[in-house]
């Protein structure tokens, strides 16, 4: 039975992550920072598909919490699924950067790390696949947040040319979904149009699909693989202004 690592597994895009990969009967190992909400997740999980679930309570953006998550991948993953991440309220540089630099630490230290973690064991076996969560906002000039999700978009790609052919390594860069993300982020997202959200489940399914047939990068729905299309055509300092006119 193969085994998932899937970082920030308790909602929204991970935990749409832990209930597709249970019900293809993979083993998980379910990280986030409020144990009392992981052991519930694990315990449905465990109660519907009947799946091994392992709890590992940690928090990404400190050094404790990233030590005890390299050492679990060091004993060994099929799927490490990077998707822990957080959107800071306000625009930079009025954001404190305490706040800035946990958002770094999450999005980008964490996620060379964990991956450098579960590399050695996959190599070994010659078989595996990592999956780190981006955002299409890479693609956009639109601040810090999306300047870290290039990094991942960039870092994946770039790792995937030289991990090997057996080692999967892929960027899903989801649009808007309904998350708990902009609340927690104190975001109001009300002026977002009904046909630009997505549904999780529907944005891990298309996420393993583009990873079975080896993408690199993942865009999920058609309307934003036009948006990223279209977006690619604008010049950058374009983007720039238009960001900084309609805000983040």
């Amino acid at each position: 039975m193969p085994t998932a690592l899937i970082t920030g597994a308790t909602a929204g895009i991970g935990a749409a992550f832990a209930r597709h990969l249970a019900a293809e009967a993979f083993s998980l190992v379910l990280v986030a920072r409020d144990e009392l909400r992981l052991a519930k997740t694990a315990d449905q999980l465990k109660l519907r598909y009947g799946v091994s679930v392992e709890v590992l309570p940690a928090d990404l953006s400190t050094e404790e919490g990233l030590a005890r998550v390299e050492s679990r991948l060091r004993d060994g993953v099929d799927l490490l699924v990077n998707n822990a991440g957080f959107g800071n309220a306000g625009n930079f540089p009025h954001v404190p950067v305490g706040n800035e630099v946990r958002m770094l630490k999450v999005h980008c230290e964490a996620v060379l790390r964990l991956t450098l973690a579960a590399l050695p064991g996959m190599r070994e076996r010659e078989r595996g696949a990592i999956v780190n969560v981006a955002s299409v906002a890479a693609f956009f000039t639109r601040g810090t947040y999306s300047a870290s999700k290039a990094w991942v978009v960039n870092f994946s790609e770039s790792a995937a040319t030289t991990v090997g052919p057996r080692i999967r390594v892929m960027a899903l860069c989801p649009g808007f979904v309904r998350t708990e993300f902009h609340q927690r982020a104190s975001m109001d997202a009300s002026g977002i149009p009904w046909f630009l959200w997505l549904k999780a489940d529907d944005v891990v399914r298309e996420a393993m699909r583009d990873l079975a047939v080896g993408r690199r990068v993942s865009i999920p729905s058609l309307r934003y693989k036009l948006v990223v299309a279209v977006g690619r055509l604008i010049p950058r300092g374009v983007q720039a202004m238009v960001s900084q006119r309609i805000g983040r």
